[in-house]
């Protein structure tokens, strides 16, 4: 089963590996279009997707209960986020309270008090931010490996499986949105499952 598994990872590695990638100029150009409607002119995603829920970076590795910038100061993009091409003039990307203000990461406030334009600006981030959630949600919901994936990590080699495991599920959730395949967390509720009703991942 484990082979079958990896010859079908990297099949779609592969043949799809480019599905997951920063976007373009000319796509930068569109996000940013979209996130100025919603009040944040310049933003060019949401630190792991776009508009379209499609994942345009992610950092798997570390164990569930790292700090969110703790992630970020591992990742690749930590040490790209004031690289040009990544960025044209003024576009950068959002983060909730976890990460740190960057000049290309701008996030919600920590303590507002009773400043009610921090309140303010952390509430546009949050109806902003929901894309973010969504695409997460989609995820679990059209891979249900994602939501426990019931691999046990006693060396590096389980670590990258999994890591390699993750990265197709992106990749097809990637590719379904280019093919305007339509998914909804409410047309397809995640039911409870028995490890016996659970087939081969993803």
């Amino acid at each position: 089963m484990v082979n079958y598994t990896n010859r079908v990872m990297t099949a779609i590695e592969s043949a799809m590996g480019h599905e997951i990638a920063w976007p373009d100029c000319q796509e930068r150009a569109v996000n940013s279009a979209h996130f100025a409607a919603l009040g944040f002119p310049g933003c060019i995603g949401l630190v792991i997707c776009d508009q379209n829920k499609r994942v345009i970076y992610f950092f798997a590795g570390p164990h569930g209960s790292c700090h969110d910038l703790t992630c970020l100061r591992r990742s690749s993009l930590w040490g790209r986020l004031g690289f040009a091409q990544l960025f044209d003039n003024g576009q950068y990307l959002l983060g909730d309270s976890g990460y740190i203000p960057l000049d290309r990461l701008v996030c919600s406030y920590k303590r507002t008090g009773d400043d009610m334009d921090k309140v303010d600006f952390n509430t546009c981030i949050a109806h902003t931010r929901v894309g973010n959630e969504h695409c997460i949600g989609i995820l679990k919901t059209r891979w249900h490996s994602l939501k426990e994936i019931r691999t046990q990590l006693r060396n590096p080699a389980e670590n990258a499986y999994v890591i390699r495991w993750i990265r197709c599920c992106f990749i097809l959730h990637n590719f379904l949105i280019w093919r305007s395949d339509e998914w909804s967390e409410d047309d397809h509720p995640i039911e409870l499952e028995t490890a016996d009703d659970l087939g081969p991942p993803p």
